[in-house]
């Protein structure tokens, strides 16, 4: 089985987390990734911990299916290999600042030359343009510059760093995915590639769907905790009596009565269908009783049978083992390349005609290098001389 994108071929120059997450789900999906590393500057990804078998968890897992080839791009001959594979590779996955793949011969003018079909896709913190186009940043930047961090949290104590990267993920990587294959889908009508600008920043920005809406069309500006889905009504999180957490989304009038219904309380139902503040104020507080009354355990029973939108707060290792997940096979295991597998997280998208099983981890830097510049017929000799010159590794 090859999959959906066999037929891309992606030069991929990212590092850390937006562009690696973007490539995986490409090369699960059957591209052919070719990651180009530097052979002297360290991606961090590669010494995050924790490790598994010296090796970092999140590298093996954001890196798998990918090829190596350790390349010192500030040489020229590292050029003259890269103007080789765009021959054949005609799409280039990059998050440098703007400006420096210009400094190296490897913008998207000079590269366009070489390959008018090529697609190129940046994903920067702010874009290519703008005040702040050079400006360094994190995810907890663009998503406080974006305007989301300031509904979201707590109104007596603030934001909340968020668990899991908002802006480099939902903002960079799958919008760079989606803008990729809309490039791709344009260039088999017209022949021609082009230039994707992605900014972290302006994809965070589009994510305030709804609250982003009602500033703009009503001037309605959004604060924590006093939106319908930020806590400012009971659809939030409630502690039980042992200290664990149950998230309560019963929204719909049919599953409100079922949530008080299975708590002995039918009567407050009527409160959750109002939308006053002070009534729905005063049903969370009754909630929070109610909830602390029963154990987590008890509480997760008697909701196991109730479509009423509540389900636990799992941690990760019970969201592993929970049966929806383990249905949907959500965990896979991919060979390290020593006979043994690492258990990883599975591509979450499902084709009818299936995905192809994972080839291999993360690789180690330049696994690939003698492979990748073989097949551009460079002779064994002739690698030798570029190691040796500290062009490649």
């Amino acid at each position: 089985m090859l999959g959906p994108l066999v037929s891309l071929k992606v030069l991929d120059f990212s590092t850390l987390l937006p562009g690696p997450f973007a490539s995986l789900l490409l090369a699960d999906m059957g591209a052919e990734v070719l990651r180009i590393e530097s052979p002297t500057r360290m991606d961090l990804l590669r010494v995050l911990p924790p490790h598994d078998q010296g090796v970092s968890a999140s590298h093996a897992y954001l890196n798998r299916n990918k090829r190596s080839l350790a390349l010192d791009l500030k040489h020229p001959e590292a050029l003259e290999v890269i103007k080789q594979l765009l021959q054949d590779y005609d799409i280039v996955l990059e998050q440098f600042r703007p400006g420096v793949m210009d400094r190296l011969g490897l913008g998207y003018d000079a590269l366009k030359a070489i390959n008018p079909k090529l697609i190129y896709v940046s994903i920067t913190g702010y874009g290519q343009t703008g005040p702040y186009k050079d400006r360094a940043g994190h995810d907890i930047n663009y998503l406080a510059l974006a305007g989301l961090s300031s509904y979201t949290g707590r109104a007596d104590s603030g934001p909340v760093p968020l668990g899991m990267q908002v802006a480099d993920v939902a903002g960079g990587s799958l919008h760079g995915v989606i803008g990729l294959l809309a490039a791709v889908i344009a260039r088999q009508q017209t022949g021609q590639g082009q230039h994707l600008d992605v900014s972290m920043t302006d994809c965070a920005f589009s994510l305030n769907a709804m609250a982003g809406a009602g500033y703009l069309a009503c001037g309605v500006e959004p604060g924590r905790e006093n939106q319908m889905l930020n806590g400012g009504s009971f659809y939030d999180y409630y502690r039980s009596r042992d200290g664990r957490w149950l998230s309560v989304g019963s929204l719909e009038p049919g599953f409100m009565q079922q949530l008080c219904t299975a708590l002995g309380r039918p009567e407050l139902a009527a409160q959750g269908l109002s939308p006053e503040p002070a009534r729905q104020q005063a049903l969370k507080e009754a909630l929070k009783v109610e909830f602390e009354k029963y154990d987590f355990a008890q509480l997760c029973e008697l909701f196991a049978g109730v479509d009423a939108c509540v389900e636990p707060v799992l941690s990760l290792g019970e969201a592993v083992r929970h049966p929806q997940l383990k249905a949907r096979e959500l965990v896979t295991e991919v060979p390290r390349g020593d006979g043994s597998t690492q258990a990883q997280m599975a591509c979450p998208l499902k084709f009818s005609d299936g995905l192809p099983e994972p080839r291999h981890i993360g690789a180690t830097l330049g696994a690939h290098t003698d492979q990748v510049l073989g097949e551009l017929g460079f002779s064994v000799e002739r690698i030798e001389e570029l190691r040796r010159a500290r062009v490649v590794t």
